[in-house]
């Protein structure tokens, strides 16, 4: 046996002498943890709700701090109290690395006079106790207590309700809260509380990463409210499973073994094991890839784009990176892209673009892709392929890029109404292929446009109308029915056309359930659809069909392109496209999950009947 060192004796001598009391002190520790936490969510509350003035920001940086510095005594405490430091250490990171850049920050007292945080505003021409600067510690506070208030998550199977239900109530939670949050009168330049309605729709538009707005956001909504939308934007993106899965994520026990076993099949997960691995690479794949997005866009926008100072552009970048991987459209340009400076900016629009595929891919596929483990198997066994699914995606999504690309360019190139300025017919051939390539990955779920869509003709709209409806891949930001089912039932029906029992891909085998699942979720979204659109054709009886389904597709797949009428729409009119958000987001991944559970299997089967179809 090993002799213990020196170390090794302290440590044991210390579990002796604590151990008596360290069950007493950890539930102290958790009611105060507690306590804090919600009187800071209560302060954030007045803050975004109702301001402060310049008298209160004292007040303001002083609860700030006594805040951080209560976690970091408190951490410290639960790391004393604790048998194994190291590994309680590592079970904790990501709240171990917050409370790290705090503590780093603050040295910055002893070489500037200031925190560093203070020092880079100062450096970048910020006014320190701006909003922006007190949005961005109060949103870094804000994370560390979502994360200590996400500890709870592993109660959360006392509840006894079903995961399909916890998701459809955590996001039910989010959009009402999201709703209170935007009726604030701080978080609008009016400083007036917004119509119930109004925020409703905002709110669902952006949990549901939708884009349709009936608000201008550019101009209507402050800082903070533009703020808001953005938290919104990230949690609703996560989509429901991930979501859902956010509050016991942290927790030292994990995901319950129920809520893996859903998980897992409903996202591919090779195995229990990955699942809570994988939920974290999620979360910091996503964030990565927002803030390498947010840092190109910094750079890219146009010299002529009048931002006043440093931290507006780079929120400007922020916001646009949240909302382009989260494929989501909203924009804080008044006409979104296709604002002067910003729909002539190519570049910008390939890496907003590029975003938009990234983010509709789907975590799975992006795993199977770019995972460190899967790349250095490749590199070792040559052999290795992609998964089927892998590969299904990025051949549809390929082929449907570059049809909505053609089918822009050759429509659109000839539309007389494109003469405008800006339009079609003014760009080269370069331009008008980035434009068109743009407009067909923008439309398939992402919302965001460089070309006034009010003027597209009517060939475009139709064939626009299907890229929405199919949308983005499984287990990705984006909505419609997904990539997977319209390939699964186009290669389901191209089988049966050609005679085959089975339905083939890459040298796989479809299994029938699958393909059951498919015709049941698209079935599932025409009809929805249909009687969305039937009834906006009541409440709204001057506007024409075609733009009102145009409307409820966008709503339901969760695109968020508008031919400009959803500001003017009924109260009727709006409470049919908030439903239709909802059911577009939750319903289709809560059937999805729901068909995802094995089946009991009877041992009887009753005889055939003959039906003729066709």
């Amino acid at each position: 046996m090993k002799k213990q060192g020196f170390f090794g004796h302290l440590r044991e001598s210390i579990n002796l002498s604590i151990y008596n009391s360290k069950q007493s002190v950890l539930r102290i520790l958790r009611i105060l943890r507690l306590i804090i936490s919600m009187l800071t969510l209560g302060f954030a509350l007045y803050y975004f709700g109702f301001g402060i003035s310049e008298q209160e920001i004292p007040l303001f940086i002083g609860v700030v701090r006594g805040t951080f510095i209560f976690f970091i005594i408190s951490f410290i405490i639960r790391l004393f109290f604790d048998y194994e430091p190291s590994k309680f250490i590592r079970q904790n990171w990501f709240e171990f690395l917050l409370l790290a850049i705090i503590l780093v920050d603050s040295l910055g007292l002893f070489i500037f006079g200031k925190t560093f945080l203070r020092h880079f505003f100062y450096l970048n021409d910020i006014p320190v106790f701006s909003e922006f600067f007190l949005l961005t510690i109060l949103g870094f506070l804000l994370l560390i207590v979502f994360l200590e208030l996400g500890k709870v998550g592993k109660y959360l199977h006392k509840i006894g309700i079903s995961p399909a239900a916890m998701f459809v109530f955590s996001f039910i939670l989010l959009i009402l809260l999201g709703t209170g949050l935007l009726m604030l009168p701080e978080t609008n330049n009016q400083k007036e509380f917004m119509p119930f309605l109004d925020a409703l729709f905002t709110s669902t538009s952006a949990c549901c990463v939708t884009g349709l707005i009936v608000v201008d956001t550019a101009t209507y909504f402050s800082m903070k409210g533009q703020f808001i939308l953005l938290i919104l934007m990230q949690l609703g993106g996560l989509n429901v499973i991930t979501f859902a899965s956010f509050f016991t994520f942290f927790s030292q026990k994990g995901v319950g073994l129920k809520q893996q076993a859903i998980v897992m099949d409903f996202m591919s997960f090779e195995s229990l094991l990955s699942t809570k691995k994988m939920l974290r690479d999620i979360l910091i794949m996503s964030f990565a890839i927002e803030i390498i997005g947010c840092l190109m866009l910094f750079f890219l926008w146009s010299p002529q784009l009048a931002f006043n100072g440093t931290g507006e552009r780079f929120f400007y970048s922020l916001f646009h990176a949240v909302s382009a991987f989260n494929n989501a459209g909203f924009s804080l340009f008044s006409n979104g892209l296709f604002e002067e400076y910003a729909r002539d900016s190519y570049m910008l629009h390939v890496v907003i673009g590029m975003m938009i595929i990234i983010g509709g891919a789907g975590f799975p596929v992006l795993n199977d892709l770019f995972s460190i483990k899967n790349m250095r198997e490749r590199l070792e066994k040559p052999w290795k392929r992609y998964k089927p699914s892998t590969l299904l995606v990025i051949y549809t999504s390929v082929f449907l890029i570059l049809a909505g690309t053609v089918v822009f360019y050759v429509f659109e190139s000839a539309n007389p109404l494109q003469l405008a300025k800006g339009g079609m017919a003014e760009k080269n051939e370069f331009e008008k292929i980035i434009t068109s390539v743009f407009q067909s990955v923008t439309t398939r779920t992402a919302g965001f446009n460089t070309v006034d869509f009010s003027i597209l003709s009517a060939p475009v709209l139709i064939f626009f109308i299907f890229l929405m409806l199919v949308g983005a891949s499984p287990a990705s930001t984006g909505g419609g029915v997904k990539t997977t089912t319209f390939a699964t039932i186009f290669l389901s029906a191209w089988a049966t056309i050609r005679g085959k029992k089975d339905v083939q891909v890459f040298k796989h085998t479809i299994p029938e359930e699958t393909i059951k699942k498919a015709a049941t979720i698209l079935i599932f979204s025409f009809t929805i659809i249909f009687i969305g659109g039937f009834c906006l054709t009541f409440t709204e009886p001057d506007i024409d069909p075609l733009q009102l389904f145009f409307e409820e597709i966008s709503a339901f797949c969760t695109v968020g392109l508008s031919t400009g009428i959803t500001a003017d729409l009924s109260s009727a009119g709006k409470v049919i496209l908030i439903i239709s958000m909802f059911i577009g987001r939750v319903g289709t991944l809560t059937l999805a999950v729901s068909l995802s559970r094995k089946s009991i299997s009877n041992n009887y089967k009753y005889p055939n009947a003959f039906i003729m179809v066709g």
